[in-house]
């Protein structure tokens, strides 16, 4: 991974950024140059170049400060939908249920819920 971007420069001083543009050999890539975005200040290598330290960003918040983990259904009861049932038909132009026949939504429920096999029988076609 490549360091920050930000440099401050050792020949004019100034908090700036990093400049790389590649260094070609007729349509081969050999290398890439270093400048001061500034100045225009060429630097020898990577090692060379003053990169600005990071400063951590201070904690504002703290784990006690996040809320508590919502759980909207209990184990198990999202698989309670049409989307699971054994009843559930879907084509490219309507999701139906074969029990009540009518036109449902995956996210749909009701009492009849039949669940559908782990391994489903080989189509037909």
């Amino acid at each position: 991974m490549k360091p920050t971007v930000e440099i401050i420069c050792t020949h004019c001083g100034a908090e700036t950024f990093l400049k790389r543009e590649p260094v070609y050999d007729g349509f081969k890539k050999t290398g890439e140059e270093l400048s001061c975005s500034a100045c225009g200040f060429v630097f020898a290598s990577e090692t060379a170049v003053p990169f600005k330290e990071i400063s951590s960003a201070p904690k504002i918040f703290t784990d006690a400060d996040r809320s508590k983990k919502v759980t909207v259904f209990d184990e198990g009861e999202n698989k309670l939908i049409c989307r699971y049932c054994a009843n559930y038909v879907v084509n490219p132009f309507i999701q139906f249920c074969s029990l009540h026949k009518k036109e449902v939504q995956a996210t749909d429920s009701c009492p009849q819920f039949l669940p559908a096999p782990e391994n489903p029988a080989k189509p037909i076609f």
